[in-house]
């Protein structure tokens, strides 16, 4: 693994959270972006090397939503920056880790993503990212 990439914070309604994550982090949001595989609608800054990823849902049955509904806004994921996302899916699932999916998709900020499960990583939930194949890094 390289590096964090981001960290995921579960929002209400990001038009309150954007501009609050604004002042806090003394930057703008760079990009917006609709995930409609994770009904999701996302708001990326950039803060040294690594991200926050703020992360309102777009459904009321979603995720996010019940994520929020059970524990309240905050802390959703860390995500770790991965050279080749293949191989290091076949490393983790040597070592006994579980995942949500095993097979990369398309995720928001141009990047191949899974998710392993909680509960096989102290109940942290993680996700691996890859740049998707034909883009870099903004």
């Amino acid at each position: 693994m390289q590096k964090i990439e981001h960290l995921g914070i579960a929002v209400r309604d990001l038009a309150v959270a954007v501009p609050l994550f604004e002042k806090l982090l003394n930057t703008p949001c760079y990009k917006q972006e609709v995930v409609d595989s994770e009904n999701v609608t996302t708001a990326f800054f950039q803060t040294g090397e690594s991200k926050i990823e703020l992360l309102q849902s777009t459904d009321p049955g979603g995720v996010i939503a019940k994520f929020i509904e059970k524990k309240g806004e905050g802390m959703h994921h860390v995500a770790f920056a991965v050279n080749d996302i293949h191989a290091e899916i076949a490393r983790l699932k040597s070592e006994g880790f579980q995942f949500i999916n095993e097979t990369p998709k398309p995720g928001a900020d141009n990047k191949l993503v899974c998710f392993l499960h909680p509960k096989s990583t102290g109940g942290v939930l993680v996700e691996l990212c890859a740049e998707r194949p034909g883009t870099s890094e903004e």
